[in-house]
This record gives C-alpha cells, structure tokens and sequence, in this order.
C-alpha cells in the first residue's frame, strides 16, 4: 500500500504536470491522474513524465454523467471508449465515482437505472481490463439532502457493486465507511478484489446531526480507527493507493507544498503506528 496525492486538500491552482511534480517533489509514492489533461498529453508523455517523477498512476474519475438524462449519459459512454483503453495504457486500470446516498427519484427506479448504466460502464472497462469502484456516502445530512434515501452503506453498496459486473467494486473512503457505521469486518467480506479505490481521511468526534461532508481531518487526527482500517486492507492483500481526500478550507489556504507535506506526514504516522510500510 502506498500513499497518494489527492487534489482536494492541494485546491485548483496547479496544472496537472505541476500537480504530479509537487506529489513527487514531497515525496509521495502515488499521485491521482487527471483523466482529461493526462489525455491530451497522451499515452507516452504521461508514462514518461510519471516514469521521471517515480510515481504511480491510482486512480481516474469514471468520465460518464449517469445522473443525468440519457443523452448525456450515452455522450459518457463515448468518452470512456476512449479513456478506459488510455487508463490501461498509463498502467492506472481503476476507475471511480461516488453515488450520492439520498435522490428525488424513488430508491428502486433509482436502481434499476443506475445499474443498467454501470453495467454498461463496466462492459466498456472490462475490454480493457479496467475496475470501476462505487464511492458510498455516509453522512446524515447527504442522506436526508433528497426525498428519497439511497444506498449509503458498504455491504449495500457491495451487494449493487455486484449486481453490475465482475469487474465493479468500491472505493472505499475511511471517512464515508466511519459515518455509514462500517466495520472491520465489511472490509474483510469485501476483500481484495472488490475494494477498488481507498481514500484515507480523518473526522471531528460530534453528533450525526452536525456532521458535513466538506469538513474533515487529518488522518490521525480525528476519531477514526485508522489502525484498523489499515489492518484489515492489509489482511485482505490491498496494495494499491490510499488517496489523502481531506476536505479543509484550512489546508486549501495553505501554500500547495505545505498542504502536501502535511497530508503525507499525516498519513504516514498513521501508517508507523499500525506497523505497515508504505510499499
């Protein structure tokens, strides 16, 4: 498992080329790629320039709006025949998206579309032997955000996960499986093969109710048992990237660099204190 760099905590001030040099320069392992700008770059820069820097590729975000009506939905589909076989190519065959876990539109017609849509993503990917790994959404005020409730816990979102292809799984984020009352062992039903993506975050100790999404800590700084989230990635084989997704107005404030080394000083004193090496 090794740590990556997420652009989240970093804000948008950075080119892609700068954000990977700032990953490399503060010493990450692993960087998230940005899917369209690594694109018009093309195939053999982007392997160059992430050779150069000594990183690896984590992730891309999944570039299909299925949210939407179906003609913007079928406009996705092209642009992911086109960036699963790149994703590969990069070394990078994982996708991601997150589902929000409350809607206007009924939970079972929700679903019925939803998963004809990620089953047809999944069919694109697999030509290319890509993953796409469903983000579940934990906090109460996202589920009561719509109408109605939707999937937002991780052996629910598993269970759909599956329904929609071998190749379809989760990402998994420390701070969603805390605030959607995941355990250890959700982690070790889901194994391996179906945990796609990690994201690595922290939270503030308070009630459900007071609660959002955009305010989150430090790994290692909040109520986490980050050890045994750890653990139990390890226990299952995980050994791809734990993306640093800390949402902070603190941290966006911050000078990029100073950002960076932060999030991966966090991470990795979290990581001495379960005893694992970042590999």
């Amino acid at each position: 498992m090794y740590l990556s760099l997420n652009g989240v905590p970093i804000g948008g001030s950075l080119t892609w080329p700068e954000f990977a040099q700032l990953a490399s320069k503060t010493g990450y392992l692993g960087v998230d790629v940005r899917l369209e700008d690594a694109m018009k770059a093309g195939v053999d820069a982007t392997r160059r320039m992430l050779a150069d820097l000594k990183l690896r590729p984590a992730f891309v975000n999944l570039p299909v709006e299925f949210r939407k009506d179906d003609a913007a939905f079928r406009a996705g589909l092209a642009k992911l025949e086109e960036a699963a076989p790149f994703a590969a190519a990069i070394g990078c065959p994982r996708m991601m998206t997150y589902i929000m876990p409350s809607s206007d539109t009924p939970k079972d017609e929700l679903r019925r579309i939803y998963k004809q849509r990620f089953t047809e993503c999944a069919n694109i990917l697999a030509r290319s032997h890509c993953r796409l790994g469903l983000e579940f959404l934990g906090p109460l005020h996202l589920r009561r955000m719509f109408k109605y409730e939707f999937i937002w816990k991780m052996p629910d979102m598993l269970e759909f996960a599956k329904e929609c292809g071998s190749n379809v799984g989760l990402t998994l984020d420390a701070w969603h499986w805390y605030h959607a009352g995941g355990t250890v062992n959700d982690i070790l039903a889901a194994g391996a093969e179906r945990i796609v993506v990690v994201h690595f975050d922290d939270s503030p100790e308070l009630p459900p109710d007071q609660i959002r999404d955009n305010e989150r800590l430090l790994p290692g700084k909040g109520v986490i048992d980050l050890v045994a989230f750890l653990h139990a990635l390890d226990k299952i084989g995980y050994r791809d990237s734990l993306s640093i997704e800390v949402f902070s107005k603190q941290l966006k404030q911050m000078p990029p660099e100073e950002s960076a080394r932060l999030c991966l000083e966090a991470g990795r004193a979290v990581f001495r204190k379960a005893g694992i090496e970042e590999s």
